[in-house]
């Protein structure tokens, strides 16, 4: 715990050095567990693969900074006390005659050994990166790095065999001796050996990799999206093509919103957008999901157990929140069984299985802003969780999350809300976090956010009634407040609120 409070104690760090072909990177994250958060995050955009195609070798000026990097980042490494470091390298490292020096080198300047990564393992990591971040995916995961292209299929937690093609960024722009003319044929010459893609048809791609996260901020920015989280941010296959053909085409220092991407991606823009482009018109995907979540997280998913696998990283993501941000942990737990009666016994109510995750997890984080001052518990709570690192949640989903606990704080009215995390979510999403939130303001009230009171006060719907019973032992705890606030609950569902004082 290093005497922070708001950490987990879930060991000591653990470190990722990724060693790519375009950018060398540290991320530290504050466990291994099955929702990991960074806790640092740093990256040097150094280049390597830059030349190794056309010369065959690592481009020593690219070695140097890597070299730099790499021993900031095993200080930094010393100075946060990390537990374990791995450390991976890619494309670059794997197809330069200087790689195996060049490695060496890395290792002696880590004090780690470094795995290279073939195409395959590098494929299958980033698979199990969107496995680890998105809820039951379905597609085909592409990611995109300096010197290759892996493409993977997955459903659920399988995933199978991935290939590796030579359309990195970099190999592209090297290749093509800078010309996106040339770099074009390239890639349609070499995308139809893709042949996975041909699984791809009404499924989803997952986009991993900075230069599709550089693509895809550019099109959030240029479409004025109301939330700048990266993972889970979704383009209709269409529109995914359609603005890939545009970037591709056009000089990146004319488009608009450019200065949300680097200096150093804006060369790459132009390839990315041309790899995605093809991948979208060969494969036909429904949509474009971009996963924030690749092969580092996928390294860390694969030493979990397969029991911690098997846990959904939303709930675990806001089970860790609601640990260290609520009065009373063990009440949002209570919350959730007690909100499973209430939603079970209301046919008008009912509830798919990702809408029942959903409001578990709203359950759990209903208490996060608990410190904050009375009149901004709601706008805070809003914007912890409509902009934490969840994964396992898509946009609308937070949003949903996110407005059931501001109902929760705020109330109900119809003048209170003035946000964007409602172009989130549909008419019937925002039904459905008003009836929770309202619900939640019940159990609060009646329960002052302490554990024990919940178990023993069930709220059901019984015909046309809303019933919360109470035990003669917690009878004084019911006045005209928390009468009136299952007054408005019943409201919502179209039933009458009574209150039983059990024997």
């Amino acid at each position: 715990m290093h005497g922070a409070p708001g950490r987990l104690a879930s060991g000591p760090p653990i470190a990722v050095i990724d060693i790519g072909s375009n950018s060398v990177r540290l991320v530290v994250y504050e466990g291994l567990t099955r929702a990991p958060t960074p806790i640092f995050n740093e990256k040097a955009l150094c280049g390597l693969g830059r030349e190794v195609l056309s010369t065959g070798r690592l481009a020593q000026d690219a070695v140097e900074r890597a070299f730099a990097a790499l021993r900031r980042f095993r200080a930094l490494c010393d100075a946060m006390r990390v537990g374990r470091v791995l450390a991976l390298a890619t494309a670059a490292a794997r197809d330069a005659q200087n790689g195996p020096a060049f490695i060496a080198e890395c290792e002696a300047i880590c004090g780690v050994s470094i795995e290279l990564l073939t195409g395959k393992r590098e494929a299958e990591l980033a698979a199990c990166g969107v496995v680890s971040g998105v809820h039951q995916p379905d597609g085909i995961v592409g990611d995109l790095g300096g010197g290759s292209l892996e493409l993977v299929d997955v459903k659920g937690q399988k995933i199978g065999a991935g290939i590796t093609l030579p359309l990195g960024g970099l190999a592209l722009e090297d290749r093509s001796s800078k010309s996106p003319r040339k770099a074009e044929k390239i890639v349609r010459d070499t995308m139809p050996e893709a042949g996975v893609l041909s699984q791809l048809a009404g499924r989803t791609f997952y986009a991993v990799g900075g230069t599709w996260r550089a693509l895809a901020r550019l099109h959030m920015f240029q479409k004025g999206y109301p939330l700048h989280v990266m993972h889970g941010y979704t383009l209709p296959a269409k529109e995914a093509l359609d603005f890939s053909r545009i970037v591709h085409r056009a000089d990146p220092e004319a488009l608009a919103h450019i200065d949300t991407v680097s200096d150093a991606r804006r060369p790459l823009l132009t390839y990315g957008a041309l790899v995605l482009e093809n991948v979208v018109r060969l494969g036909r995907p429904s949509e474009v999901v971009i996963s924030a979540m690749g092969v580092r997280e996928g390294l860390l998913y694969s030493l979990l157990t397969p029991e911690a696998r098997r846990e959904d990283p939303l709930i675990a993501a806001a089970a860790e929140l609601n640990l260290l941000r609520s009065r009373a942990p063990r009440h949002g737990e209570e919350l959730v069984t007690w909100t499973d009666g209430f939603f079970a016994s209301s046919l008008v109510l009912e509830e798919s299985e990702e809408e029942a995750r959903l409001r578990r997890a709203a359950c759990l984080l209903a208490d996060i802003g608990w410190r904050a001052h009375p009149d901004y518990r709601g706008e805070q709570s809003l914007n912890i969780i409509a902009h934490a690192a969840f994964v396992g949640v898509d946009h609308p989903g937070r949003g949903y999350i996110a407005l059931a606990v501001y109902f929760r704080h705020m109330g109900l009215g119809e003048d209170e809300y003035g946000t964007r995390v409602l172009e989130l979510v549909s008419t019937g999403m925002l039904d459905r976090a008003r009836i929770l939130g309202a619900a939640m303001r019940v159990a609060y009230l009646l329960s002052a956010a302490m554990p024990g009171i919940l178990p023993r006060t069930p709220l059901k719907v019984q015909g046309d009634q809303l019933v919360l019973s109470v035990p003669q032992a917690l009878a004084a705890l019911i006045n005209d407040r928390v009468v009136s606030r299952l007054r408005q609950l019943a409201k919502l569902i179209g039933r009458e609120p009574q209150v039983v004082i059990a024997d």
